[in-house]
């Protein structure tokens, strides 16, 4: 995957980024303003974002994608778009079918679905009037197969998935293109922790002697090749996962015990 080239005019139009106050998001944006893109990033965190957007010469604005009144504002003070990188998610609990919280569930399905849904919604006209549109979505291989504990997640991601499925098919003859990005294991700075509500001996078990997980850049990588390639080049469905990583059950893991231990 290739970094912009010198001397090249870089000017690509307008990326709005969502979940942009860490992680993925805030890698995705430092890496589409490197390409050219003016970056509009989202985030309920606005102290955050707002720092980034001041490093990147973009714009900032609050944005919860589980509120349709804060969706509707943020998307009226976009003036143009052609890239939607919706990249807020993510997953809460491990808990079995049995006795899992149904609150947790509903809070997976409306930020990884339906915070998509208003997103899209929204911003789909501008990505059309645009006559280059792109709509990314950072999936998960969540959404490609299922574990034990992870039911609400999967079932969240698998929507996703088929919503980018059928957005495709629904904008056939329209100058948008349709990409979701299903990442394996990334270590990020919070997903883990969200995802055991701040129980760090379970979020750093996650990643226990896994050499290399892949990074929010990595990910931030494929974004930028994706919305890069020429406007009739579809990227349907990039999934990418570290080398550790063999399938969703299967992870390499070296020893993290130090040498001469028992």
């Amino acid at each position: 995957m290739t970094n912009p080239t010198p001397g090249v005019d870089q000017h690509r139009g307008t990326a709005v980024i969502t979940g942009a106050s860490s992680g993925i998001g805030a890698a995705t944006a430092r890496r589409l303003a490197a390409e050219g893109f003016q970056v509009v990033l989202g985030a309920r965190r606005l102290d955050r974002i707002t720092a980034l957007a001041v490093e990147l010469g973009g714009r900032a604005m609050p944005l919860d994608v589980t509120d349709d009144s804060s969706v509707a504002e943020f998307a009226a003070a976009v003036d143009s778009c052609s890239v939607l990188v919706n990249n807020a998610g993510g997953a809460r609990g491990l808990d079995p079918i049995a006795s899992a919280k149904v609150s947790d569930w509903q809070w997976m399905y409306d930020v990884n679905v339906l915070g998509v849904l208003r997103m899209t919604q929204a911003l789909l006209p501008a990505l059309i009037a645009s006559g280059a549109g792109h709509v990314v979505l950072i999936g998960s291989t969540a959404g490609r197969i299922v574990y034990e504990g992870g039911a609400g997640y999967t079932a969240a991601k698998h929507a996703a998935a088929a919503l980018s499925e059928t957005l495709r098919l629904e904008l056939s003859g329209q100058p948008v293109r349709v990409t979701e990005i299903a990442p394996g294991m990334v270590r990020t700075d919070e997903f883990a922790m969200k995802r055991f509500d701040g129980d760090r001996a379970r979020a750093e078990a996650v990643y226990a002697g896994v050499a290399e997980p892949l990074t929010a850049d990595d990910i931030a990588d494929c974004v930028a090749w994706c919305v890069t390639r020429p406007p009739h080049v579809d990227v349907d469905l990039l999934v990418v996962k570290p080398l550790a990583q063999a399938a969703q059950h299967k992870v390499h893991r070296v020893d993290p015990k130090p040498a001469g231990s028992p």
